[in-house]
């Protein structure tokens, strides 16, 4: 069974690499049409950041807290 505060950390991490990597699309988008081909492979990584994100936030709501 997995740990609340190990499970709080994990979230604490994913939301900074979200950050990061909405932040990474963002900058990407404001450099348009310059590398422009990036789009498909930054958009990716941001995706599944927040997907796990998302996952980790279910799986701790899903413990009651």
């Amino acid at each position: 069974m997995e740990n609340v505060e190990t499970l709080k950390l994990e979230i604490k991490r994913l939301s900074s690499q979200a950050i990061q990597s909405k932040m990474d699309l963002h900058d990407l988008s404001e450099e348009l049409p310059t590398n422009w081909e990036r789009i498909p492979e930054v958009a990716q990584k941001t995706f599944q950041i927040y997907d796990k994100l998302i996952v980790a936030k279910q799986r701790l709501a899903a413990m009651g807290v």
